[in-house]
């Protein structure tokens, strides 16, 4: 998890996410460094857009969970139900990404 973290604070700080400065922020904190973790943790993080995930990651977490209601008219079909639980796993998988 600090290798994350490490992103995370270089990204919160505009700062470019680069083996380097992971290591250095790392260092900084007096952990020991892992080289492979941070080529994967960087390679990992080369196509992923940050804000969006974050973005999307706040939004399935801060939907509330509905109340069970009685069924007031026809049921959603299955294809749609499917596409919305597709879409979620869509953005957890994008942020699995940043704790791969």
């Amino acid at each position: 998890m600090k290798y994350v973290y490490a992103a995370m604070l270089l990204h919160s700080a505009g700062q470019q996410i680069s083996e380097d400065s992971v290591k250095k922020v790392l260092g900084a904190a007096g952990a020991k460094v892992e080289e492979a973790r941070v080529k994967a943790l960087v390679a990992a993080l080369s196509e992923v857009k940050i804000d969006e995930v974050l973005k999307n990651a706040a939004t399935v977490m801060a939907a509330p969970a509905a109340p069970a209601a009685a069924p007031s008219g026809p049921a959603q079909p299955k294809a749609e139900a499917k596409d919305e639980k597709k879409k979620e796993e869509e953005a957890l998988a994008g942020l699995g990404a940043l704790f791969g």
